[in-house]
């Protein structure tokens, strides 16, 4: 009986070979771990990050049912209030130094529109000195409260500066 097997490289040939090709493997990913170079903002920039996801205040007011609207509901449905799910969409502005750089306009999320709307934005700006202000408004019904914050901030270059709201505050909160 004869061997049909077929005749594989062994011995120096094959290690040769395979200490080759990790070491280009090991190689091209030292190379690109440090090229190019990656650099996120510019040498005199920071970057204000806005941070935002807060549910709105319902769209309309509450309504108190009468004995009689309640009388003909289920048992476990007779609550005494009546309001909407859906919730106002949050508005986002952001001015910096007098010029308006972020206006935005955010839908809630959900299949009723009753979720939580979220912000999250980057804002390269040049290192210094500004002024900033944020508005940010939760309420769609006329003469509703409209949450600001003015600041002067100093930002270094490579400084990140994160715009967020505090809900049991009532208040923008910069960090």
């Amino acid at each position: 009986m004869s061997d049909t097997r077929p005749s594989t490289p062994h011995g120096l040939f094959s290690w040769l070979g395979q200490l080759v090709l990790y070491g280009l493997f090991a190689l091209a990913i030292g190379v690109f771990s440090q090229w190019p170079p990656y650099h996120p903002l510019g040498a005199e920039q920071a970057l204000i990050k806005l941070s935002v996801s807060h549910v709105g205040k319902p769209i309309g007011e509450c309504r108190k049912l009468s004995q009689a609207e309640l009388d003909k509901l289920p048992p476990n449905m007779r609550f005494p209030e009546q309001c909407p799910r859906e919730r106002a969409p949050l508005t986002m502005r952001v001015e910096l130094d007098g010029k308006s750089v972020l206006d935005r306009v955010v839908p809630p999320t959900g299949l009723s529109k009753d979720g939580a709307s979220s912000i999250y934005e980057r804002l390269a700006v040049p290192a210094g000195n500004h002024h900033l202000e944020v508005s940010l408004n939760d309420d769609v019904r006329p003469g509703a409260q409209t949450y600001t914050r003015s600041a002067d901030v100093t930002l270094a270059p490579g400084q990140v500066l994160v715009v967020d709201f505090d809900a049991n505050q009532g208040a923008i909160v910069l960090q």
